[in-house]
């Protein structure tokens, strides 16, 4: 019986929309809470405040929120026009790095536009544009009836030109997310599996070149499986090495929230990159395991939606923000738990940064605004609100 109305639940479309909504919202209320938890003490010793960090927070999201609700009501045609233009604006908005005072290094990374009052990471938002622009490529090859096996050709230089632009940065963490995307969309557009084995194993030969020719890099790699090496815990291992200490010392319920150790100075960037940790510590695997649930379900309900859609530029959207998203959780977690070697992104909607989190709800909003157009989802929801 269970399972007949599980099955019942999930075959409603506009389920998938609630099942969105609820979601993000959950990971993104929990990102505020955990945020002000796991940078309290930073934001002390650095700005005299506890409360000075998860304000910006706040009032990011109380920007993404009404803009990916506005976004969500955009008509495909606008979309196409933004998607037409996505790759010259990532170009542009990428290019400002490289004008001398404007560009601002974050922990050897050249990423950041220093707008003062608050820090811009223009890569962020170049990953949603890049998707819209493959997108249309894609979509328009579709209904041109010539969709054969020359897609990479298609949106690969592209890419490829943007991921440069942001490796000049030394940023391999986002060009690593941007190809994961790239090999997602070429993925879902049906190219040869023999062609896509190719072209990922020639990406994992330039990985491992930028690995092995950087030292930082180096180390973070050789790392990972055993960060308390004697010889590495104080360097390279320090970060993953704290950050399994916090996930080990969480238990079942976790230490309480508040009560985390390993933000005192321990675990770098505790409200960032290792938010996941501080998760665990203070909340235990509960927490753990209800932010892997939100995730799955965010991540579940995209691809559906994406299902569901009848215009293939939207249908090639939405999948592609389901791999963003899927891949850089992937990416946060498994650098969290040593699994992978730190990379440096952050958990979405969760970890603190701005462009972070308005690029990911406005991606959100793309996808609510694909479902809200779907007949059967405006029919249930016109019939809820009539009874």
């Amino acid at each position: 019986m269970a399972n007949k109305t599980e099955v019942k639940f999930l075959a409603k479309p506009v389920n998938h929309l609630y099942m969105l909504i609820i979601s993000a919202g959950a990971l993104t209320t929990l990102g505020l809470i955990m945020v002000f938890s796991a940078s309290s003490i930073r934001a002390i010793d650095t700005q005299g405040s506890a409360i000075s960090i998860v304000l910006r927070q706040l009032l990011f999201v109380l920007v993404s929120v009404p803009l990916a609700a506005y976004l969500s009501k955009l008509t495909v045609a606008k979309w196409e026009f933004l998607a037409r233009i996505g790759f010259l604006l990532s170009l542009c908005i990428l290019a400002t790095l490289l004008i001398p005072g404007v560009g601002k290094t974050v922990n050897g990374n050249t990423n950041w536009v220093d707008l003062k009052i608050v820090d811009v990471q223009p890569s962020e938002f170049a990953k949603f544009l890049m998707i819209l622009w493959a997108s249309y490529l894609l979509a328009r090859k579709e209904n041109s009836g010539r969709f054969d096996t020359n897609v990479f050709s298609l949106i690969g230089p592209g890419f490829i030109l943007i991921m440069a632009m942001i490796m000049y940065g030394h940023d391999l963490g986002t060009t690593s997310v941007i190809a994961a995307i790239l090999a997602g969309l070429l993925f879902i557009s049906g190219i040869p599996l023999r062609l896509f084995g190719t072209i990922t194993a020639v990406g994992a030969l330039i990985l491992a070149a930028f690995i092995a020719t950087s030292p930082y890099r180096a180390a973070r790699f050789l790392v990972f499986l055993n960060p308390f090496a004697p010889e590495d815990y104080k360097y390279a291992g320090w970060q993953p090495a704290h950050s399994l200490l916090g996930l080990a010392s969480g238990g079942l319920f976790g230490v309480g929230l508040g009560g985390s150790r390993q933000k005192w100075g321990n675990l770098a960037e505790a409200h960032t990159d290792f938010i996941f940790s501080v998760i665990g510590e203070e909340l235990g695997l509960v927490g753990t395991l209800t932010v892997l649930l939100l995730l799955l379900t965010m991540i579940y309900s995209t691809f559906r939606i994406a299902l569901r859609a009848k215009e293939p530029m939207i249908r090639y959207a939405c999948a592609g923000i389901g791999c963003w998203i899927t891949v850089q959780a992937f990416l946060n977690i498994g650098s969290a738990t040593s699994v992978l070697p730190v990379v440096g992104v952050t958990l979405p909607l969760v970890s603190y940064g701005g462009s972070a989190l308005v690029a990911t709800l406005c991606a959100l909003g793309f996808v609510a605004g694909a479902a809200l157009r779907d007949p059967a989802v405006r029919k249930e929801i016109l019939k809820r609100r009539t009874q």
